[in-house]
């Protein structure tokens, strides 16, 4: 397809303008590696809260929403909407530790918190284990999104495509190598407001096309059960309405979001989410920042997308399963006037490149800070440790193109990540509340996922097939991973020698945690852990209730409106009683 000269005027000017911002930055980010990776720890709430909404927001993600819309309806997406009480358990109980920490990565924080030989291996493995291994898994799979979009709309050969996604990535290398995180998090606001902007176009558009005919015509076509909110619990649904099994929903709804390891919604922060966390001027600019987040990634931004792809159902009825993904691109396609089409792309590109840039900066604080600065050149000088992460965030970049070209399904990188982290959540949220967690039991939780993975999928699929399925058809491989990794890590809890007594000390007198630190402490200070849960329930409750209200108000169900806006109504006004009492949102 070939576009008009204003898209591509469009086009040119979004990249001059990435460009423009990481030359604005670029005197900042040559000071010392603080800088480059944490903007110099003077970031708003509201930067920080929209780089981390921007860089969940990639060209994968309205791909995804649609395809999980064409195959199980509206309540497809609970497959990850179940994260949010994930997301809201940080932001209430680990957002004030992070900053208080004052660690440049969330791997630092392993010698902070753990002693000797285990906790240096511990933050050396996990420096290569997540920074590169992980996360060129995660740039990859976003590469072979930004592909079908690229194969779709403009007719480019396959054996061409990676040559489009290299120019692409060397784009953002260049911008967020010279600007570090200030850049990066800056440019992640102006894209994620133009990604926003194009992507409720769209959505106006179609729904008000012919073809569809708008909201009342729009239900009227769908399949039955596919504008549920909530999936059927059984073994078979209604039309294109998500059924799960119940061993299935209670893996999604009751045990992944604690018990995985998932970019973006590491259970007790971590990630990209930390170094935000990290990057802003105060606690109470942290607790901000992912509470907004929470919202923004739950309530506000998937109802453009949703509607694109209801609408796709309707209008492209003969994808198979495989590709109704696709019916979001092709919508783009269709539907756009000349300007409107440079737009859209615009906005593909802002999502890619978000996601991008944050996670090449991410992941070579990892690579610099707690493998080259810790083990290799401790002696090294602040301008040389730049030029490091420099040539860091193009190494990553190369490695992330091999990878790219061996991935052949974006939901089998998801599922791999998903259930090969299994069990380790529950680790990382009890090192702040528990002082006998131990570097060991950090190790054992990591490794273990890869032995209970590997027996599941290995060994257990010969005697019955099922257990090779996956997450969202067999749940007992990951029910088993994660008890498998569980019982490892606390029986090595309990064997192995616990951290060094000035170490913990240490440790409490900086951030002074909640929960059973004893030995350092008197008093329990259970009244403060109640009222921090009372806070993070009915931060859920507000949350999803402003999501439903929406979607509800969308499709013109008014009853249900009511309904949903008093429960959102009741949950902010106890969220905000509760967090008065408890502080939360005081430095």
């Amino acid at each position: 397809m070939e576009l008009a000269l204003l898209d591509y005027l469009i086009i040119a000017s979004f990249f001059i303008l990435s460009l423009a911002i990481g030359l604005k930055f670029r005197k900042q980010a040559r000071k010392d590696i603080s800088q480059f990776f944490l903007g110099g720890r003077n970031l708003p709430w509201y930067i920080a809260g929209i780089s981390m909404v921007a860089t969940t927001f990639a060209a994968d993600t309205p791909l995804a929403v649609t395809e999980l819309v064409a195959q199980n309806g509206i309540a497809g997406n609970w497959l990850w909407w179940n994260m949010l009480a994930g997301g809201m358990l940080t932001t209430f109980f680990f957002a004030r530790y992070w900053r208080r920490a004052e660690v440049l990565t969330d791997i630092e924080f392993i010698e902070m918190r753990y002693s000797g030989t285990a906790a240096k291996f511990l933050r050396g493995f996990r420096a290569i284990y997540f920074g590169v291994f992980m996360n060129v898994l995660i740039i990859g799979w976003v590469n072979v999104a930004l592909m079908s979009l690229l194969k779709v709309f403009f007719d480019i050969p396959e054996a061409e495509l990676i040559w489009y996604i290299a120019g692409a990535m060397l784009l953002v290398v260049v911008y967020s190598a010279m600007s570090g995180l200030l850049g990066v998090a800056f440019t992640d606001v102006i894209q994620f407001v133009i990604a926003m902007i194009g992507s409720i176009i769209l959505a106006v558009i179609v729904i008000n096309s012919d073809q569809i005919g708008g909201v009342s015509s729009l239900k009227e076509n769908l399949p039955s059960g596919t504008l549920n909110f909530f999936p059927m619990i059984g073994n078979e649904g209604s039309g294109t309405m998500l059924a799960l099994g119940l061993g299935s929903f209670l893996a999604f709804i009751g045990f992944q979001w604690w018990a995985s390891w998932y970019p973006g919604n590491e259970p007790g922060g971590g990630g990209y989410i930390a170094q935000r966390m990290m990057s802003t001027k105060s606690e109470k600019d942290a607790i901000y920042s992912t509470l907004f987040f929470q919202i923004a990634h739950y309530c506000i931004r998937p109802w453009p997308w949703i509607i694109v792809a209801l609408c796709a159902v309707i209008l492209y009825p003969n994808l198979s399963a495989e590709d109704s993904k696709l019916g979001y691109v092709m919508a783009m396609k269709d539907f756009l006037p000349t300007g409107l089409k440079g737009l859209l792309l615009v906005a593909f590109f802002a999502a890619y490149m978000s996601t991008i840039s944050t996670q090449l900066n991410w992941g070579t604080s990892y690579l610099i800070n707690d493998f080259y600065k810790r083990f290799i050149k401790p002696t090294a000088s602040n301008q040389a440790l730049v030029n490091a992460s420099r040539v860091g965030t193009l190494l990553i970049m190369l490695i992330a193109l091999a990878v790219t070209t061996m991935i052949t399904t974006i939901s089998g990188v998801w599922g791999f990540i998903v259930e090969c982290g299994a069990g380790l959540g529950l680790v990382m949220i009890l090192r702040w509340y528990w002082w006998r967690i131990n570097a060991w039991s950090e190790i054992v939780a990591t490794v273990a996922p890869f032995i209970g993975y590997g027996l599941s999928k290995f060994l257990f699929v010969q005697f019955d097939p099922a257990w090779g399925k996956g997450i969202g058809e067999d749940p007992r491989g990951f029910f088993f991973t994660v008890g498998f990794t569980t019982l490892a890590w606390i029986i090595t809890t309990f064997i192995a020698k616990p951290t060094d007594q000035r170490v913990l000390q240490a440790f409490y007198d900086k951030i002074k945690p909640d929960g059973n630190w004893r030995p350092f402490r008197t008093g329990w200070h259970g009244s403060r852990l109640l009222l921090l849960g009372v806070c993070w329930l009915s931060a859920i409750a507000m949350a999803y209730s402003a999501l439903f209200f929406t979607g509800s108000v969308i499709f013109i169900e008014w009853g249900n409106s009511i309904i949903y806006g008093i429960i959102m109504i009741a949950s902010f006004l106890i969220l905000r009683i509760t967090s008065k009492k408890v502080k939360i949102f005081e430095n």
